[in-house]
């Protein structure tokens, strides 16, 4: 099975942009790639330090890849105490599209060699 280039980024960004609010809203893992220590998260469970390590030590690599590139970027945006949200959602967006033709482009790679 086939997947266009288009349809590939555009499920890509879907997902990342799904993680990035999972693990930053309900979990409450912050952006700069820690968990938070005394945030709550929407599940209602306040502070559980335990498992919030856990999680974010597992996801930290994955954190890494999607997030790691944009913390300056994120830095420079947090500088203005008024900036907009989209300006967050765009930065992102290029990132995330660039990461996911790479990808695309690597399997295609992949799957030709092994053929």
């Amino acid at each position: 099975m086939k997947t266009s280039r288009i349809k590939f980024v555009m499920l890509f960004l879907v997902l990342a942009f799904a993680f990035q609010f999972i693990t930053t809203s309900i979990l409450g893992l912050e952006t700069r790639l820690f968990p938070a220590g005394n945030s709550t998260s929407f599940l209602g469970m306040g502070s559980a330090t335990g498992w919030k390590s856990i999680v974010s030590m597992i996801l930290l690599p994955v954190k890494l890849i999607l997030i790691g590139p944009l913390i300056p970027f994120i830095d420079f945006l947090r500088q203005e105490p008024d900036t907009p949200p989209p300006f967050f959602l765009i930065g992102f967006a290029v990132y995330w599209t660039i990461l996911g033709l790479i990808i695309y482009y690597l399997a295609g790679k992949f799957k030709a060699r092994k053929q």
